[in-house]
């Protein structure tokens, strides 16, 4: 398969060809309102492969809460791997003024930074200088690659991947950035360094490595999303109540957030990921949801094969499973009392690469 450059712009990324997953037949046992075997049931039926988490912690009074299905299947988790860049930017700028900071942080918008599957910044239309503080924004309402490499530049990949390592995501891997991605994916030898214009004329050709794979990927599990906004959304990674402000602001400009939908009556933090080529698909969206005081943090990946360019029925099946599955969270939520104490979760202390 070559795919055509218009289909690439199209979609975040895609993987290999996935065989179907085995019978969702076990789960966590009941707890309170939840039926953990339920919440699977929901994701019965559906192609390709799948992982997926929901934690509930203390519910009930009976412990945590959970159902799952293959947590540590690593996956092609698109952009839905753009949250750790949010993150680690903030915790750079982490500070009782972080908004101001933000703002006042300018960074260069040229051809030095332009990447394929930038809606906002729309390469080449766009130069100059963007705020630190509208690139996050960017990033994570539209997907905007462009603004992903931004904000990428300005934290560091290595400090990216050391906040990674330190939080102990085992299977979520980033590349060094989304246009070195694209450039690996079609087989630039110098992907790292690849000019704008080259880069152009590259995806001309055929596509040379599959888009999950251990060098230049977007990839990760329900289980190391889950642990990440566990601590993240509660301000593990951060030392100012202003900047955990911050992250869960921007996490609900995500549009995937209402494209699904997920539930009314609560607040969502999240970030999704999408592909769609012909011979492959990918949904992801991960992160957290306040109701009541009480929290639930969730990730559902699905990796599946279909020869058409889109498959909306299998899209609206997956979103139409992860609604349902969120609403009765939602609503055991609202009807389980007084929540417990959240105790502050410890902050990964490592050193900072500059």
């Amino acid at each position: 398969m070559i795919p055509s450059r218009r289909q690439f712009l199209q979609s975040a990324a895609a993987a290999t060809l996935l065989a179907a997953p085995p019978a969702l037949a076990t789960a966590s046992p009941k707890a309170g309102l939840l039926d953990a075997a339920e919440l699977v049931a929901l994701f019965d039926g559906l192609p390709g492969q799948l992982s997926f988490r929901i934690l509930v912690p203390g519910f009930a009074g009976s412990g945590d809460f959970v159902a799952e299905f293959e947590p540590a299947r690593r996956l092609f988790a698109a952009s839905a791997i753009k949250t750790f860049a949010l993150c680690e930017v903030l915790r750079q700028h982490d500070s009782a003024d972080v908004k101001k900071r933000l703002e006042e942080r300018q960074l260069a918008l040229d051809s030095s930074i332009w990447s394929l599957g930038s809606p906002t910044f729309n390469p080449p239309g766009l130069a100059g200088e963007v705020s630190a503080r509208t690139v996050l924004e960017a990033m994570i309402t539209r997907s905007d690659n462009t603004a992903t490499d931004m904000a990428f530049k300005l934290a560091g990949v290595a400090n990216i991947r050391d906040l990674i390592a330190a939080a102990g995501l085992t299977h979520t891997s980033i590349p060094d950035s989304t246009r070195a991605f694209t450039a690996y994916l079609w087989g630039a030898p110098d992907y790292r360094d690849i000019g704008w214009e080259e880069l152009l004329r590259l995806i001309e050709g055929p596509m040379v490595h599959p888009f999950l794979n251990d060098e230049q990927s977007l990839a990760s599990s329900a289980g190391d999303f889950v642990s990440y906004y566990a601590k993240a959304l509660q301000g593990g990674f951060f030392e100012h109540p202003e900047t955990l402000d911050e992250f869960r602001r921007v996490l609900t400009l995500c549009d995937y957030i209402y494209l699904i939908p997920l539930p009314l009556g609560m607040s969502a933090y999240a970030k999704s990921g999408n592909a769609d080529m012909a011979g492959f698909h990918a949904r992801t969206i991960a992160g957290g949801m306040e109701c009541g005081g009480r929290w639930a943090y969730f990730a559902f990946l699905l990796n599946w094969d279909a020869q058409e360019a889109a498959d909306p029925a299998t899209v609206d099946a997956f979103f139409a499973a992860i609604n349902q599955a969120l609403t009765r969270v939602r609503d055991a939520l609202a009807t389980t009392g007084a929540p417990p104490p959240w105790p502050q979760p410890p902050r990964p202390i490592r050193p900072r690469r500059e």
